[in-house]
Order: structure tokens, then sequence, then C-alpha cells
């Protein structure tokens, strides 16, 4: 979250800023309540200054009924200082709700508006192929290649599970282990996370646990939910950790399965592994010094690029718009692959994302630094990006390396955990 007093006193810029990030919260009535909460503040203070006088004064007082005055003054005051922490607590409950909820601030570079006001950067390595056949879809590939079972996931558990099948688990595990491997020779601390976390954590991380607009599915009777993205644990992992100086940059790499409801999505994008409600996903997530932090999204990027160029797989570079960036994201750079069998004529897809939060996650987490020989402590920033996205870089390959005769061409820096070059149809199979 943003500072409550920052915001307090730049009402106009945060709302500006509300309005451009497409938020309704009510920056107004956080003021107001900020400046009650203060005026309220200033009344407890001097009520338990005025108690603790007292206090002192009844064992100093020879006469008893001079004492038993300042008794009934010390009661009086413990049930005035009662009412007002109760007042106090009403109005800090109401402010946070609405602190919560304003959105980190904008880079002042980022695109202004809606999903459609992104901005293309720059394209990868890979041109887009040129078929010499009418390409298809992954869902028809996988079809012809048995390589899901969508029927089973639906009868396990519902539409959007799925099974992977044959080649397409090894080339799940495949990615998994080309992006690990790739991310370990950046000095990346690798590991494995749950798929649980409190709802504190969910929410430090400025994702919603609860609510008719979540996208998390939340355990009954238990404070726990399961984890949309590695994002959330390797967050929370440092939470109320105070690092020094010198421990900045920290680089992790967590691997997790990660659970979205996608409520309210709809339509093509619904189709097969493209937005599914189970996926495996490795994720990058650093923390670093302030002055660190728009040098490392950078970095975060080229490397979400080096892994797709080593891939093979066309894509483009967004620059997110303001009204598209999501709570805690200050900046957010997208990576879209060309998926030649979306639409009537392909289509880009978003495939990775990393994003800068500045001190927002940290703010709410309590993850600081302190600098030699200096008082006090700093919040730290963070940043999150997607190394590989399991199901949609399987997308991405089988549409962009399938070849006329049906089979799927293996990237070459898959083969050696694949076992194979080429994903050729059954004997048999239609």
């Amino acid at each position: 979250m943003l500072d409550r007093r920052w915001v307090a006193d730049n009402v106009d810029a945060v709302a500006d800023n509300c309005k451009k990030r497409g938020s309704s919260a009510d920056v107004v009535r956080f003021s107001e309540l900020e400046r009650s909460r203060r005026s309220i503040q200033a009344e407890l203070d001097g009520l338990n200054h005025e108690a603790g006088v007292v206090s002192k004064s009844i064992g100093s007082s020879a006469d008893p009924a001079e004492r038993e005055a300042r008794k009934n003054q010390g009661r009086r005051l413990r049930e005035d200082i009662a009412k007002v922490e109760l007042r106090l607590e009403s109005a800090v409950k109401d402010s946070e709700e609405i602190l919560k909820a304003i959105p980190n601030l904008t880079h002042p570079e980022a695109p202004q508006g809606g999903e459609d006001a992104a901005v293309e950067i720059r394209r990868g390595r890979t041109p887009v192929p040129e078929f010499t056949f009418t390409p298809i879809d992954h869902v028809e590939i996988g079809r012809r290649l048995e390589l899901f079972d969508f029927d089973a996931g639906a009868r396990v558990a519902g539409h959007g599970f799925y099974f992977l099948t044959n080649e397409a688990v090894l080339l799940e595990l495949a990615l998994q282990k080309y992006a690990v491997d790739f991310l370990m020779r950046k000095k990346f601390t690798v590991m494995t996370t749950p798929d649980l976390a409190r709802d504190t954590v969910l929410e430090g991380t400025g994702f919603m646990p609860r609510g008719p607009e979540t996208q998390i599915y939340s355990i009954s009777g238990s404070d726990l939910s399961l984890v949309a993205t590695a994002e959330i644990t390797l967050g929370g992992s440092m939470q109320d950790r105070i690092f020094e100086v010198d421990e900045l940059p920290l680089k992790i790499c967590g691997i997790s399965h990660c659970f979205r409801t996608e409520a309210g999505a709809h339509g093509r994008a619904t189709r097969g592994l493209y937005r599914v409600h189970q996926f495996t996903k490795i994720e990058m997530f650093a923390f670093t010094l302030p002055e660190q932090s728009e040098e490392m999204h950078r970095y975060l990027l080229e490397l979400e690029c080096d892994l797709f160029d080593g891939l093979g797989i066309p894509y483009r570079v967004i620059d997110t718009a303001s009204g598209d960036l999501g709570g805690p994201a200050y900046r957010k750079y997208d990576l879209e692959a060309w998926m030649p069998g979306r639409g009537k004529a392909g289509e880009w897809g978003e495939v990775t994302s990393t994003s800068n939060c500045t001190d927002y996650q940290a703010r709410r987490l309590a993850i600081r630094f302190r600098k030699s020989g200096e008082k006090g402590t700093s919040f730290v920033h963070t940043l999150n990006g997607t190394a590989i996205a399991v199901s949609r870089a399987i997308v991405a390959i089988l549409e962009n390396y399938q070849c006329a005769d049906g089979s799927v061409t293996v990237p070459d820096v898959l083969v050696p955990w694949v076992g194979t070059k080429n994903i050729a149809p059954r004997r048999g199979a239609q």
C-alpha cells in the first residue's frame, strides 16, 4: 500500500492516479478519515497523559478524601479513554479499507488508458512463421497427437481442468528444467513453494483472497487460500524481514502450481490451455534497494526475452497501459507470443509479465532494509516476473512448431529432456 500520511497530504495526485488506473477508491473519504484519526489520536494522547498524572497523584496525596476523589477521576478517565479508543479503532478500520484499495503510483512513462492503449516496444529474434498450409490451434493439435485429455479433466474437477498426456508431460517437465537451469546460471536461488498461503500474505502482496470479485480459491473454515502465483509465496517468505544493504538485491526463483478461478472469463481465450484453473509456473522475484528497482525491472524483462528467444517463439514486448496494471504494479511489461491457431489469422497472446511494485507490497508485508550508521529502516522494493507459465508456453510451442504432416518439432533447447526432436501422430490416430 502507499504511505498513509503521503496519501492524506497529496489527495489530488492520488485521486488522479486512481482515475488513470480505473480504481474507484474514495481518496477524499480517506483524507477525511485520516484527519479524524489524527484528531482522535491527539484526544486519546491527552486523556492518557491526564490519566497518568492523576494516577501518580493518588499515592502522593495524604488526604483520604482527596485520594478517593482522584480514584473516581481516574475511573472516569479510563471510561473516556475506552470510548475514544473505540472511535479510533473505527476510524482506522474504515481508512485502512480504503487505503488497501488505492493502487500503486504509476510510472510517468507508462502508457495512459485501458488495455488497448498498451504500446509495443519491440519484437523478439524469431520471426512470425509463414506456413505453406493452414495452421490449426493447439487444441486440435493436442487431440491428433493425444497430448491432452480435457474431458477427463472436466469429469474429475470441472471445466478448465485437464490432464496432460504422453509428450505433453515431457514438455511440461522440460520447460521447468530449461527455465530453472537458466535462472540458476543467473544466480537465482531456486525454491519450490507451498500451494497454500495465509490470507494475510495474499493481501500483503496485493491479492484479494475473499469476496465476489476474487480470482482466488479459498479453503473453507480456514485463513488459507490456494496461490494464484509464486509471487505470493516468494513475497510472503520475507515478511517482517529486515535486510542489510549488502544482502540486496536478492533474486529468487519459485516453482509452484497456480490456481485461478478465472471468474468472468469467457470467449475463445478459455479454449484449451490458454486460460485454465490450474497450471505450473516458474516465477522470478527480486527484493532490491529503491534505487535498484528500475534496473532490476529491465533485467527481468531481458531474462524473459532470452528464455523465449531460446525457445524460438515469436513474441512482442508490451508496455502495459495504466488502466491494465493491477493494483501493486508501478510499471509492467508483457511478452505476447504469436499464436497462429488463435483467430482467423493468428493472434498475440500473453505468455509472461514482469512488474516493478516499488514499496507497495513491502509496506504491507513489513519488509525493510537498514543502512549501516543510519537510524531507522526503509522499505525495500519488490519485483516479479514470469519465467515460464507452462500451459501457455506449450500453446505457443505446439502452434508455432506444427508441421504439414501433423507432427510438431520440439525446440532444440528442450530436446535433451523430451527425448525426441519430433512429436508425431501415433499409428492409427485420426
